[in-house]
């Protein structure tokens, strides 16, 4: 292996490091380097955002929900060649369940176990030599993640940036650039987060903007210096998710798009084909598959045009009588009788399995999970553990009489009891797959 790499984290969520992260691989790109990039923990955006800044499939890398084997294979997959990965963290660099050591999901388990030096991007609006403490601390919190330097994000001017830099600075840790207060960074946001990179207008001159910005406020070259050699041996592992058939019917649109890049690469090495279709098209499965997979996405915004698609609903109950079909999330609501959309309006779904799912009344389901399958399904084997999440505003507004799934824990192994349903060959669930249990 001879790329280098850098984690790009921060205190916390909302700092900056997601528009640091894609214009610094633009910028890097720029200079004719081999740029790959990862997303720490269960983010199904943000990998897209990376694919498009370096011209390289992203990948998730999850220390809760993936064994070390997996882990480990998938971050020297990833790195193969290149010259430089980009690791960007979730939420702060230190934040994740307390649980074993190194299995917590935080970014810093990639840091300490792969030796990742971390890039630390503060935002200084509000404060000037506060800033030395926080990065001190984070220096100092954990003698195993080591901070390689400091990006001053949304500085006011050039004073505040020099009485932050300089007090910085006066505790020996690197300040690596400067960027200051500039709207144009923004990022579009809905519900789940951000806006995918597919559905962002003029996506590639945004990120064109970024890498402009980048190359401006930071020190590129003190950078690559920064960046250091890292540890990963690629291997098989008994973790990942199996696919759940040869030839795979993957619904694939603006209302069905959140798919593991790790799961579908996986599939496809492991032989499969995924063959996708639209349901917002009135598209059905393809009948030459063996398997229909649903991803979760966002069906609450384009529930008219699902319960319009009759060619589609018919499809799939078509498919449902004869091969296994799979719904996630998103995925799941629409195999369900009625989704009721943010206005209140019901409409009528596939009724593939009795339950009734409402965005309109909302709340909150965020957390990782720990899933015992009740069952054989696209998931794996009735008794076996697979880890993954769950983040959705919607809610079940009617059970139905279809048998559970699973049953559900929580990170710290608390019991949440039954979840999804299954009927036949279909089965579906809230909960998002990442990866076998254990290890």
């Amino acid at each position: 292996m001879t790329a280098r790499g850098l984690i790009i984290g921060a205190p916390r969520s909302g700092s900056g490091k997601t528009s640091v992260t894609i214009g610094l691989m633009r910028a890097l790109r720029r200079r004719g380097l081999n740029v790959t990039g990862a997303k720490s923990g269960p983010d199904y955006i943000d990998p897209g955002f990376h694919a498009a800044a370096t011209g390289r499939a992203g990948v998730n890398l999850d220390s809760w929900a993936m064994a070390h084997d997996l882990l480990d294979s998938l971050l020297a997959q990833q790195a193969e060649g290149a010259d430089m990965l980009l690791v960007e963290s979730a939420m702060g660099l230190f934040d994740g369940v307390r649980t074993s050591a190194g299995r917590t999901g935080a970014a810093a388990d990639l840091a300490r176990r792969h030796g990742l030096p971390v890039l630390l991007v503060l935002d200084v609006s509000g404060q000037s030599q506060t800033a030395a403490a926080v990065a001190h601390g984070f220096a100092t919190f954990d003698s195993g993640v080591r901070i390689a330097g400091v990006v001053l994000n949304q500085a006011a001017s050039e004073r505040h940036e020099r009485q932050a830099r300089e007090a910085i600075e006066a505790r020996a840790i690197p300040v690596l650039g400067t960027i200051h207060r500039n709207p144009d960074m923004a990022l579009p946001e809905r519900h789940l987060g951000l806006v995918q990179a597919s559905e962002h207008a003029a996506l590639e001159d945004f990120i064109e903007r970024l890498a402009d910005i980048m190359e401006k406020s930071l020190d590129l070259d003190a950078i690559l210096q920064a960046a250091g050699p890292f540890e990963a041996v690629a291997g098989a592992s008994a973790h990942h998710l199996s696919p759940p058939g040869q030839r795979i019917a993957i619904a694939q649109d603006a209302a069905f798009s959140f798919v593991y890049p790790h799961v579908a690469r996986h599939w496809r090495g492991a032989g499969a084909e995924l063959v996708a279709f639209s349901p917002l098209n009135d598209e059905g499965p393809d009948p030459s598959c063996d398997a229909c997979w649903l991803p979760g996405g966002y069906p609450e915004l384009h529930a008219g045009r699902l319960a319009a698609a009759s060619g589609f609903k018919a499809a799939l109950r078509r498919f449902a009588q004869t091969r296994l079909v799979h719904g996630e999330c998103g995925g799941y609501m629409v195999l369900g009788k009625v989704l009721e959309d943010a206005d209140g309006v019901s409409h009528e779904m596939t009724g593939l399995l009795g339950h009734g799912t409402s965005f309109a009344r909302r709340k909150i389901n965020l957390g990782y999970r720990e899933a015992r399958l009740l069952s054989d399904c696209p998931l794996g084997r009735a008794g076996e553990m697979v880890r993954g999440h769950e983040f959705h505003y919607s809610r079940l507004i009617e059970r139905g009489a279809d048998g559970p799934l699973a049953e559900l824990a929580d990170a710290i192994g608390n019991a949440l009891g039954p979840s999804g349903g299954r009927r036949g060959l279909v089965t579906g669930t809230y909960f998002h797959a990442i990866a076998r249990g254990g290890g």
